[in-house]
């Protein structure tokens, strides 16, 4: 199961672990079709066609495969969905929970993955 975003889907904790050794700028969005995860979709639904750099993609949290994301250390207190997790170089750089705005998510790929 899939989220219904125009996003690109993680489906399995390997297909997360490819991604992040092939691709230098990831960010991925742990979450539900709820009202703290669909603005930060729709957020990222904008941000794909500029920051041409960064891949984007959803995961959906309630799948068994998401504990790679949500068992991150980065991840351990956090209390609201979604999970925001943003990767360099397979690395975690930041990791934010809840809603995000726009704004928020631009200072964060500007200082972490440029």
């Amino acid at each position: 199961m899939v989220l219904p975003t125009n996003l690109k889907h993680i489906a399995t904790a390997a297909d997360l672990e490819q991604l992040i050794s092939e691709k230098e700028n990831v960010m991925v969005c742990c979450g539900r079709m709820g009202p703290m995860c669909v603005p930060v979709y729709a957020s990222m639904e904008e941000l794909q066609d500029e920051y041409t750099h960064v891949e984007f993609r959803d995961m959906l949290f309630d799948s068994p495969e998401a504990r790679v994301i949500r068992e991150l250390p980065e991840c351990s207190g956090f209390m609201g969905l979604p999970f925001t997790v943003y990767y360099k170089n397979g690395k975690v750089a930041a990791a934010t929970s809840s809603i995000q705005s726009k704004e928020q998510i631009t200072e964060i790929l500007d200082r972490e993955l440029n």
